[in-house]
């Protein structure tokens, strides 16, 4: 299975989706404090890189 650059970009994408998406559930159920923020926060940065890879694709 070869993989070009565009599923490369896809597969991250699409990891990063995951990961932003458990960050900003840690951030609401887990930690109810001060943390809780940061986590969020975190996650949305996640979603904006992972945005960033998705209008990547095609043009790199």
């Amino acid at each position: 299975m070869g993989m070009n650059k565009n599923t490369v970009l896809a597969w991250a994408t699409f990891i990063m989706i995951i990961v932003g998406l458990s960050l900003i559930a840690l951030g609401a159920f887990r930690y109810r404090d001060v943390s809780g923020y940061g986590f969020a926060a975190v996650g949305v940065g996640f979603f904006a890189i992972a945005w960033v890879f998705n209008a990547l694709k095609g043009r790199v």
